[in-house]
């Protein structure tokens, strides 16, 4: 396989290259004036203390609307409007999800209920038994409205009736169990761990009960929302290490470093030239959403892997953040930078001909045939052509189909334009390819076990946008249909798989005939 991608970066760049680049011009020029975030009260510093340098650094007001989670999320449903959710748990945000509320969802942090008692533990709680005590003076959040009160309803259980007899008060939100804690007006309550550090006078307990109670917040976009890059834009402010989540690990909570921030991020995208139909517009439409540039290079996998290699290790800022392949046998050459893959789609493999089929091709044999006119795709710069060869020389036909071959191309729509002038006679490509110019050319699908391609995507494991190719990767997924109006078959609800795991098939291992 090292063969197989060794040429000359600089001839493979010439070579038969696409590069499309689709961009979205963003705030401070075209974006929202403003935009509006519906905050879980438990996250109103951290979140408020980041819209404040938001308007600062970018002119953009973020108005802030506080409440329990499963609070908020009523109102979201009803209003039908906004552009941002911070919920504090994932329950939440799958729920949002199902009633078709939310699209994007960006995590912000971690946390996990604890006892949050006065400071010195007066009452020396221990325990969550201790919430039962008739000394104690306890509050728990409603669990229908606040996140933090449905993970107590949970741990609880059976005894959750009891418990929520017992307490001295049931909150909306974990902000004013904590004011009324710092107070002194009760003795216990219920918290996440991230709210102990923003009230004086109060200390966290840790129980077993909640260790496995651990939350992801988040920050997801509104589907209702009217300017969707302008939120994503924010909510990667969020997220984005020197930025939102600096903030978050001031306020003491457990950020989830997202990407580095950039205004407007450039995402590389490196894909085999057999995606372009069905991903073009879709690269184009992801990029206006998220108001970044997205730069794609089209070409041979051979080519795309030699280039890679080359360029020796990730560092080169023009590496790509995501690989795109025609087929998961050229995956394994990068499989130290792309260690895993979700396999999105498959095409089969044929013999183009001229409509009518004159010189009667049907099969890889025919293709020996005196006088017939092959092109083929290159087996050192494709996927194609590395895979035609296999299919030939496990079928004792590499000689004998060679001696016709006049034309060898990195890419197959190379060759499609080639039958559409009349140079050729017949061609192999994918049906993809074919389908393209379907009322000009015939189609036969090769009798063979190989003649069928998977296309797998893969992100950068060391991707500093690693975030942004990964929701490029759940973007294409939204668009199924459009995968398979251009002739793919769709395979991307399967798990991802490891690169390391995926093997070269034996008959792509066939040594050349002699």
């Amino acid at each position: 396989m090292k063969a197989l991608i060794g040429i000359s970066t600089a001839l493979l760049i010439l070579v038969g290259g696409l590069i499309w680049t689709y961009q979205k011009d963003q705030r401070p020029e075209g974006g929202a004036k403003s935009i509006t975030v519906y905050c879980a009260a438990g996250l109103k510093k951290p979140v408020a203390a980041a819209a404040e340098l938001y308007r600062k650094e970018y002119g953009v007001e973020v108005q802030l609307q506080y409440g329990g989670t499963g609070t908020l999320l009523s109102q979201i449903r009803v209003a039908q409007r906004g552009d941002l959710f911070v919920a504090a748990d994932e329950t939440a945000v799958e729920a949002a999800k199902k009633a078709g509320a939310v699209e994007e969802v960006l995590p912000l942090c971690h946390q996990y209920p604890v006892i949050a008692v006065r400071a010195g533990n007066p009452k020396n709680v221990q325990s969550f038994e201790d919430l039962f005590r008739d000394d104690l003076k306890v509050a728990v959040a409603n669990p229908e409205a606040a996140s933090v009160g449905k993970a107590t309803k949970a741990t609880a259980g059976a005894r959750w009736e009891e418990l929520a007899g017992k307490v001295t008060v049931m909150k909306p939100t974990v902000t004013e169990m904590a004011a009324d804690l710092s107070l002194g007006s009760i003795d216990a309550a219920v918290l996440w761990n991230s709210t102990v550090p923003q009230f004086k006078g109060i200390e966290a307990i840790e129980v077993a009960q909640f260790a496995n109670r651990v939350d992801t917040v988040t920050v997801s976009v509104l589907s209702a929302s009217q300017h969707p890059a302008s939120a994503l834009m924010f909510a990667r402010f969020l997220t984005a290490p020197d930025k939102g989540a600096k903030i978050f690990r001031e306020k003491g909570f457990k950020a989830i470093e997202g990407d580095p921030w950039a205004e407007k991020p450039e995402l590389i995208l490196y894909s085999g030239g057999v995606n372009r139909p069905a991903v073009e517009k879709t690269l184009a439409e992801f990029a206006e959403r998220e108001g970044v540039t997205v730069t794609t290079v089209f070409n041979g996998c051979g080519v795309l892997c030699a280039t890679m290699q080359a360029m020796t290790d990730t560092s080169n800022p023009k590496f790509p953040d995501a690989y795109y392949a025609c087929d998961l046998c050229f995956v394994p050459p990068v499989a130290e930078h792309f260690p895993e893959a979700v396999m999105l789609t498959e095409t089969i493999i044929g013999i183009s001909t001229q409509k009518g089929n004159p010189k009667n091709i049907e099969t890889l044999a025919d293709l020996a045939q005196e006088g017939v006119k092959v092109g083929i795709c290159n087996a050192d710069q494709s996927t194609l052509g590395y895979m035609t060869q296999g299919m030939l020389r496990s079928s004792a036909l590499e000689k004998a189909v060679r001696k016709n071959v006049v034309v060898e191309v990195p890419t197959a729509d190379f060759l499609i334009n080639q039958m559409r002038v009349g140079a050729l006679d017949a061609v192999i490509v994918y049906e993809v390819n074919y389908r393209l110019q379907a009322e000009h050319l015939e189609f036969f699908p090769i009798k063979h076990e190989g003649a069928r391609a998977v296309q797998p995507f893969s992100v950068r494991k060391d991707s500093e946008r690693r975030q942004l190719a990964g929701r490029l990767l759940a973007f294409l997924q939204k668009h199924r249909a459009r995968f398979e109006e251009t002739g793919f078959t769709w395979l991307g609800d399967q798990a991802p798989v490891k690169s390391s795991e995926l093997e070269i098939p034996p008959w792509l291992k066939q040594p050349p005939e002699k």
